[in-house]
């Protein structure tokens, strides 16, 4: 028998003999290895914040967090748009390169992230870009004080917004060393409002999967790198009744059929709840999903353990978020993120 005779009879035992279960296997091994374990954080908007962060790490990676999402927003020494920037102290570029090259030796993937269009302010704080260039407001002149609304929001109609808004975030991209960017967009309510010149009268589904696509021909299809943001103007209040926050109920729902499908959409769920129909209505349509949970623990692992019983490698893992600095310092601590990540290293073994 030649050798290449005999390597094809191995081959052919092989196959035949190999154990029932060994594709399931594995499989297991491929979900565990690319699984996404993610942190979303937000207190950290100062180069010393991002030391804090930096001491803690080590500690994340060893539980088994592999990704993490910076929300940096206006935080940061922009070079572009100086006057842009929040804060006495904002991120550096040598400080973003320090937490990205300590990320990448613990294995951990950093992600940016940038509230866009929607979160333009707090309370009766308008944050840097609106407050620099008021013309840019979805709503320009209307709510004093920002009584009233929720939020402001930029208007994604105005050629001038991107203009200034891209140049930011490709800093960030570089600064951090990124493949990726969240983009935000979540509880957006003024499209389509009286208060707004530009989009009052226009369809509010069309105009917000506008805002997503120019950032995702930016972000995806010019700078190459991946595109996150969150899903809940993506789902029909009318249909899931989970509140204005959780769903849409000023009409932008219709967007989820006009965006991009390679955009990784996060819904978040912060209740428990019998079942999340967002995870198979994303999924069915074509998106890659990551399932975003908060501090309630049992809210936690029960959002958890539903996304696990939909095998696709369309759903990614789990985002933990943490919305506050109550663990700044103790994120190693965080209940959900102990817990949960415990949740999906036994589901992948």
């Amino acid at each position: 028998m030649t050798n290449r005779a005999l390597r094809v009879m191995i081959l052919f035992l092989v196959l035949v003999f190999r154990p029932a279960n060994a594709a399931t296997t594995d499989q297991k091994t491929l979900t565990n290895a690319n699984q996404w374990r993610a942190l979303h954080v937000t207190a950290f908007t100062t180069d010393k914040d991002l030391e804090v962060l930096g001491s803690q790490i080590p500690k994340l990676a060893t539980m088994g967090l592999n990704v993490l999402v910076l929300e940096v927003n206006c935080n940061f020494a922009y070079k572009s748009h100086p006057e842009l920037r929040q804060g006495r102290d904002p991120i550096t570029r040598d400080g973003a390169s320090k937490i990205a090259a300590l990320c990448k030796r613990q294995g951990i993937r950093l992600i940016p992230e940038f509230q866009s269009l929607g979160h333009q302010s707090w309370k009766a704080n308008t944050f840097p870009l609106l407050k620099n260039y008021p013309q840019l407001d979805l709503t320009p002149g209307a709510f004093p004080q920002n009584k009233e609304i929720y939020c402001r929001e930029w208007d994604p109609l105005n050629p001038e917004v991107n203009k200034i808004v891209f140049p930011l975030l490709d800093e960030l991209l570089d600064a951090f060393g990124s493949d990726a960017l969240h983009v935000g967009m979540d509880e957006v309510f003024l499209i389509g409002s009286d208060k707004s010149p530009s989009t009052k009268g226009k369809g509010p589904a069309q105009v917000f999967a506008k805002a997503v696509n120019d950032l995702h021909e930016h972000l995806v299809k010019e700078r190459h790198v991946e595109m996150l943001m969150w899903g809940d103007r993506l789902f029909d209040a009318k249909k899931y009744h989970w509140g204005e926050w959780e769903a849409s109920k000023v009409g932008t729902a219709g967007a989820v059929d006009l965006i991009a499908k390679d955009i990784i959409i996060c819904p978040w769920h912060y209740e428990k709840k019998d079942a999340y129909p967002s995870i198979p209505m994303l999924l069915d349509k074509g998106f890659r999903v990551l399932p975003a949970s908060w501090r309630k623990l049992d809210a936690s692992k029960a959002f958890i353990q539903y996304s696990q019983q939909f095998d696709s490698p369309k759903l990614l893992g789990h985002l933990f978020t943490t919305w506050g600095g109550a663990y700044k310092s103790k994120l190693p601590e965080y209940p959900p993120l102990v817990e949960g990540l415990k949740l999906m290293k036994a589901a992948t073994h």
